[in-house]
């Protein structure tokens, strides 16, 4: 049996805390080509996951926000929004399920945020995701103005509820 209590939240938190990219991956499944990849997704506001989708192979992904909150972004070929989804336990909104082909990424809103996370297996880097041309590279000097204008945009429409 795999326990998920507090203890192994806060562990896979403080080592994202101390990652250089602010995340931090926990996974259950035994090897890379489970059928299923199953794992805690610990995430600090400062991290950027470039937005991705997964395609050929299409693969489902579902998140469920264990503790703090995220940002589930999906959006349209040209980077415009078109649906937004805040994970609060607290609120009574625990999780998402992505299909596949869809543009989207994850961010973390408040500190020590960790997500369950579950996507069709097997995992190979080659092919896993398939990045948006439109969003800057991961540790690229663009990628924290980005991420800064992202959560402004996340405000205005959770302030305005219009997706």
């Amino acid at each position: 049996m795999i326990r998920i209590d507090s203890t192994l939240l806060e562990d896979v938190s403080t080592q994202a805390k101390l990652s250089a990219r602010k995340r931090k991956n926990h996974n259950f499944h035994e090897h890379p080509s489970a059928r299923v990849q199953r794992m805690l997704n610990a995430m600090e506001p400062d991290t950027y996951v470039r937005p991705h989708k997964h395609e050929s192979p299409d693969k489902l992904e579902v998140f469920f926000c264990l503790k703090g909150s995220f940002a589930v972004v999906i959006f349209n070929e040209t980077g415009k929004i078109t649906d937004l989804e805040i994970l609060d336990p607290e609120n009574g909104k625990y999780g998402v399920e992505i299909a596949p082909r869809t543009w989207h990424n994850l961010v973390a809103i408040k500190p020590d945020s960790v997500a369950y996370e579950v996507k069709d297996g097997p995992y190979d880097p080659s092919d896993d995701k398939q990045f948006a041309s439109w969003a800057p590279e991961e540790g690229s000097q663009e990628a924290a103005q980005w991420v800064a204008e992202l959560l402004c945009q996340i405000q205005k429409k959770v302030n305005s509820k219009k997706l």
